[in-house]
């Protein structure tokens, strides 16, 4: 079979029984596709570039089931263009290099190619430089999709000679809107079977989806062929739950999405949202999340963000630890979201940490002055007789409990780092403070 071989959704393709209804579904021009108004609309970039023919190499990033491939399969279609389908997962250097000859003689005698390349981001830093020089003089028109942040994920070399378009997660309405399509459409869809399905039900496949269109279509079918083996005419809600199963929730534990999760929760708590706190931590938790991670990551915002105004926070932070780890999951998972709650709605001030940070700046920038003399202990005569110790004032003998003592190097005598906030018991910290000054002074 040649590697320029017509692209396979012909309409003829598309009634093809024994093919999956997403891709049977899969829209063959800009006016059948849903969603991406943001860049499809009249007037927007992506629809620009179609329209005027850009030759342009494209980075596709977006969640699963938006319609990546989908565009890409468009445009080559609008374009006339060669259609060339990489899987990054299959691929390696040889088989890109070969086709990229294939391309250079193709477009010697006038054919276009576009090389569409499915989770680009899992091409290594050699495998997307052997696309480069072909990128750069012509020979082919790179069409990248991506679920990952491609900043972090597509060389920069790569990635400045590609214009990037965001794809975002379809509407409730709009994947309502695609499943009542597949439900009517005779051709490619499940017109012939005479299925019915009530608003509510598809609104449930919606949600389930995530904003996935294949997702929805994949129940769809699934629930469709629960009513046709049954000789129902209707798609109920239960028949819905049996396709569905369990809820997956979008999540990679090791990529872009795990930290914008935690980011969330960190954010909410810090704004002392009790709702949204719990909400992410539900999120993460239900979708397999290390609970030792997060009872980590809550620790961190105990000191970060309460700090002193609630010094009880930590302890509390600590206990959902070991609460987790003595009762697991997913009774343990009560403890850390008592943890959160309190966290949300303790009084908040971050100031030990950003006096923490002050210091850890002034160690890095400035000479590390000795010790002062008087600071330091003298076990031996000699340590004694050039002066350690000597001046040292012991504050429990003395009245105030505070001695009128330099305890910063002499760089730093008059260096201030933890200023305490109004908020919590930081204001008894700060009542104190001014107690000690109030004593130096006599």
């Amino acid at each position: 079979m040649s590697l320029f071989a017509p692209l396979p959704d012909s309409r003829a393709a598309m009634r093809d029984r024994t093919r999956p209804l997403a891709d049977r579904m899969r829209p063959a021009s800009l006016d059948e596709f849903v969603g991406q108004e943001h860049i499809l609309a009249p007037g927007k970039p992506l629809r620009l570039q179609i329209e005027r023919d850009d030759p342009g190499s494209i980075l596709f990033w977006g969640p699963p089931g938006v319609g990546k491939t989908t565009l890409a399969k468009i445009i080559a279609r609008v374009t006339k263009a060669d259609f060339i389908e990489f899987s990054a997962v299959l691929a390696g250097i040889k088989e890109i290099k070969q086709v990229m000859a294939d391309a250079q003689k193709a477009r010697e005698m006038g054919t276009r190619t576009i090389i569409f390349v499915d989770e680009i981001h899992r091409f290594n830093k050699a495998q997307q430089d052997a696309f480069l020089p072909y990128v750069e003089n012509g020979s082919i028109r790179l069409i990248g999709a991506t679920t990952e942040n491609p900043s972090f994920e597509v060389i920069s070399a790569l990635l400045s000679r590609c214009r990037v378009y965001v794809l975002n997660p379809l509407t409730e309405n709009q994947i309502v809107s695609l499943l009542q399509r597949a439900l009517a459409d005779n051709e490619r869809g499940l017109g012939n079977l005479h299925i019915t399905a009530p608003e509510n039900v598809l609104r449930t496949i919606a949600q389930y989806s995530d904003g996935d269109a294949r997702s929805a279509y994949n129940v769809l079918e699934i629930a469709a062929a629960t009513v046709a083996e049954k000789k129902q005419s209707e798609i109920t809600s239960e028949i819905v739950a049996d396709a569905m199963q369990r809820k997956l929730l979008r999540y990679d534990k090791a990529g872009e999405e795990h930290y914008n999760l935690i980011s969330a929760l960190h954010k909410s708590v810090r704004n002392s949202d009790p709702d949204a706190a719990l909400y992410w931590l539900v999120r993460m938790l239900e979708a397999g999340e290390d609970p030792m991670y997060l009872a980590r990551r809550i620790v961190r915002m105990a000191v970060e963000d309460i700090g002193l105004a609630s010094p009880q926070a930590l302890a509390v932070t600590l206990a959902a630890r070991d609460a987790f780890d003595f009762l697991g999951h997913p009774e343990g998972d009560l403890a850390l979201a008592q943890a959160v709650v309190y966290l949300a709605l303790a009084p908040k001030s971050n100031a030990v940490y950003t006096a923490y940070c002050d210091a850890q700046q002034d160690v890095a920038t400035t000479s590390a002055d000795p010790v002062p003399l008087h600071l330091r202990n003298a076990p031996t005569g000699l340590m004694k007789a050039i002066g350690y110790g000597k001046g040292y004032q012991y504050a429990h003998d003395l009245e105030s409990k505070v001695a009128d003592m330099q305890c910063l190097p002499d760089n730093l005598k008059d260096r201030s780092y933890y200023h305490p906030t109004n908020e919590g018991y930081e204001r008894e910290l700060q009542k104190r403070m001014e107690e000690i000054k109030k004593a130096l002074n006599k």
